[in-house]
């Protein structure tokens, strides 16, 4: 069973960190069902372990956490639905990379029952949007906004940390930070992109195509 815990108003993250190292530590030790935890923080810029300092373009706008997941820099903020796995990557393969795959299929096939299509670039984690609607890119690739983020760690094999998915957040926002290191695209929302998606909305799309790409964790025969 994965117990689903949705929080109202915005979470600090400094309690959201808390919350997520306690209950992998549990879900490690057999102690608690694992956990997917979605909520809205205030607004602020983390830093992950592949994070440079020059990509913290105005570091005194929001507050600044350095984190252990993987990536660079993420904004987070109010209009952004925030996704905390907490899940035993250990009991459902032990494929960190798969894991990470199934996270972006996980955004790709919410993002498809709003008739909504995201994409996965090699070289670039978390779920792109083509924009035809735009200028091309200088070498005359079609442009790509980012709609969804993905970092995560892991500790004793138990994720913690996981995706945002851009809903109707401040884009303005995201202009202190170069996203996850990357400059040649840029960064949308669902409602940017005239979808007139709620939270609500969204977090019943999460928890019906959740099972579609996870499933419950596999049990093994008898010897």
């Amino acid at each position: 069973m994965v117990e689903w815990k949705i929080s109202d108003g915005l979470t600090s993250y400094e309690e959201a960190l808390a919350f997520m190292e306690a209950r992998a530590e549990a879900i490690a030790r057999g102690e608690a069902e694992e956990c997917v935890w979605l909520l809205e923080h205030p607004p602020l810029y983390t830093a992950g372990t592949s994070a440079k300092r020059e990509d913290l373009k105005d570091p005194d706008r929001f507050p600044v956490h350095a984190t252990r997941r993987g990536g660079q820099y993420t904004y987070h903020g109010p209009g952004q639905r925030i996704v905390y796995a907490m899940l035993d990557v250990g009991k459902r393969g032990k494929d960190v990379r798969r894991f990470v795959q199934d996270l972006e299929n996980w955004v790709i096939a919410t993002l498809d029952t709003f008739n909504l299509r995201g994409h996965i670039r090699e070289g670039r984690v978390g779920v792109w949007i083509e924009r035809p609607d735009r200028p091309a890119l200088p070498d005359g690739r079609m442009a790509e906004d980012k709609v969804a983020a993905i970092g995560i760690r892991l500790r004793k094999w138990v994720s913690f940390h996981g995706i945002s998915i851009n809903v109707e957040p401040d884009l303005s926002h995201f202009d202190g930070i170069t996203p996850c290191g990357i400059t040649d695209y840029g960064v949308t929302s669902l409602v940017d992109l005239g979808l007139p998606v709620t939270m609500d909305d969204l977090d019943v799309a999460l928890r019906e195509t959740f099972d579609e790409v996870f499933g419950p964790i596999p049990v093994k025969a008898d010897a």
